[in-house]
């Protein structure tokens, strides 16, 4: 029997501005995972059987972008791999930002914040939605999220919805 292989190896992008925090084989896969997980595809296809094998793969690397730990920790969350995905969860839960009663996530190497007056920062993109599945993660628990990671995910959330531009939508296209 063969080894499975990535579902996608090429990245061909139209649109570099929606190309988002995709910058790896790793992180296709895994967005491709999750869409196939959310139909709901079972995790017993085949499809998503290898995927998930290769996703497991990934996430032993320790060089993995915090971007595609998020994604991976939310695919494994879906997949009911408890295991994998707290793991992740508590690694990343090490290089969050936490800040004003918030919770957030942030490119390394990424300049500091200005603070000026009159002015609201508001993150870029990929901070934006690699934060998003940072809250997926921690609330698709099964059987359900605990107090504790409810709590948790009430950080995440209100820093999300601080990124809000005045008329109620995301930097984001994700």
């Amino acid at each position: 029997r063969s080894k499975p292989v990535l579902l996608c190896e090429v990245n061909n992008y139209f649109c570099v501005s929606l190309q988002g925090g995709v910058n790896d084989e790793i992180t296709l896969t895994a967005y491709i995972t999750i869409a196939l997980l959310e139909i709901p595809l079972p995790v017993t296809h085949s499809v998503v059987r290898n995927a998930l094998f290769c996703l497991e793969t990934a996430a032993d690397q320790k060089e993995n972008h915090v971007y595609t730990k998020a994604l991976l920790a939310y695919a494994f969350a879906l997949a009911g791999k408890r295991d994998k995905r707290k793991a992740l969860l508590d690694s990343l839960e090490k290089e969050a930002v936490k800040k004003d009663g918030s919770v957030h996530w942030q490119r390394p190497g990424k300049e500091p914040e200005v603070d000026l007056p009159y002015y609201r920062y508001r993150a870029p993109s990929a901070e934006v939605e690699m934060t998003a599945y940072m809250l997926l993660a921690h609330l698709t628990s099964q059987p359900a999220p605990s107090q504790e990671e409810l709590s948790f995910a009430s950080l995440i959330a209100k820093w999300i919805s601080g990124q809000q531009n005045p008329n109620g939508g995301f930097s984001s296209t994700q």
